[in-house]
C-alpha cells in the first residue's frame, strides 16, 4: 500500500524547491513534523507540510511513512522542546543519539519516553506546553534566544534561520501557528493603523521597490525590532523602517504592522 503521509525522523532536514541536492533549500523540517506525500520518485519525495502548508522536495532517506491515523495524531500535538539549542534524545533499541532542536514538537511522553513510528525514544530533559497567555510577557525572551543566529535562506533553527523562519519559530513556542514566508504571514493577523500602536510581539513587514513583502521582524518595546538580516539582530525602527546604526542608513522600508494575539 502506498503511504499518503510521512514524518521527519531526523533532527533537521532540508526541504528543497526541486528534487536535487543542488536545488535551493526553501525551508527545513524538524523532527516529528508531518506532511502529505504528493509524489514519490526514485530519490526524492514531493510533500505538503501539515504545519504550514508548504510544498517542497525531501530526500527519500530522511523520513518514514506513517498512517493517516498517525498523521492526524502528530498534527495536533501540544508538547514542544523549549529554548535550549540542543535536546538529547536516545533511541532505546540502539542507544543512538539524536540532538533535537528548540521548537521541535514531539509526541506525548510518558516518563520521558515517546514513540515515533515503531521507534521508542527517551528524552533527556523536559518538554513544555505552549501557552498563548504567556506570549506578551515572554515573547521578547523567546526572540532573544535566537540572537546572533546566522541568516540562512530557508533556515528554521538557531544554527541558521531566515526572517520568516525566525518569526514562525518564536511564535511556535506559544502555540501560535503562522505561515512560512513573510508575504504569507502578512496576510494573517490584525492590521494596526500606526507603528506607534505596536507592542512587543507584533510583526512588522517590509516591502521592496516593487511593493512585494520581502522581510518581517518582531517588534520589541521602545521603538526596537529584532529580525534576521545577516544575523538575528536588534535595530531601531520608526515610520520609515529599520535603521541600521552600523551602516548608518535605513535598510528595510516599513509596509505594515500586524498583531497576532
Amino acid at each position: 500500500m502506498n503511504q499518503q503521509f510521512g514524518v521527519c525522523n531526523l533532527a533537521l532536514v532540508p526541504l528543497r524547491t526541486d528534487p536535487s541536492d543542488k536545488s535551493e533549500m526553501c525551508s527545513q523540517l524538524l523532527f516529528g513534523e508531518v506532511f502529505r506525500i504528493l509524489e514519490v520518485g526514485e530519490k526524492w519525495t514531493k510533500v505538503l507540510t501539515s504545519y504550514d502548508d508548504y510544498e517542497g522536495w525531501i530526500d527519500n532517506k530522511q523520513y518514514i511513512g506513517i498512517s493517516d491515523t498517525a498523521h492526524a495524531g502528530l498534527s495536533n500535538l501540544n508538547t514542544i522542546l523549549g529554548l535550549s539549542a540542543i535536546h538529547v534524545v536516545f533511541k532505546t533499541d540502539t542507544s543512538e543519539v539524536l540532538n533535537l532542536l528548540a521548537g521541535t514538537i514531539i509526541p506525548h511522553t510518558v516518563d520521558n519516553y515517546f514513540y515515533l513510528g515503531e521507534t521508542r525514544y527517551k528524552l533527556e530533559g523536559q518538554v513544555r506546553h505552549p501557552n498563548i497567555n504567556e506570549f506578551r510577557s515572554s515573547v521578547a525572551e523567546a526572540a532573544m534566544f535566537y540572537m546572533n543566529a546566522p541568516y540562512l535562506w530557508g533556515g528554521r533553527s538557531v544554527f541558521g534561520i531566515d526572517c520568516s523562519g525566525f518569526t514562525q519559530m518564536v511564535f511556535r513556542q506559544f502555540g501560535i501557528r503562522i505561515k512560512r514566508d513573510a508575504w504569507q504571514q502578512a496576510e494573517q493577523g490584525q492590521l494596526l493603523g500606526f507603528i506607534q500602536e505596536a507592542r512587543a510581539g507584533d510583526l512588522a513587514f517590509f516591502d521592496n521597490d516593487e511593493g512585494r513583502i520581502t522581510h518581517v521582524g518582531i517588534m520589541l518595546d521602545n521603538g526596537r525590532i529584532i529580525h534576521a538580516s545577516g544575523r538575528v539582530r536588534v535595530d531601531p525602527i520608526d515610520t520609515q523602517g529599520i535603521f541600521n546604526q552600523e551602516l548608518n542608513k535605513y535598510t528595510h522600508k516599513l509596509r505594515i504592522v500586524k498583531r497576532f494575539n
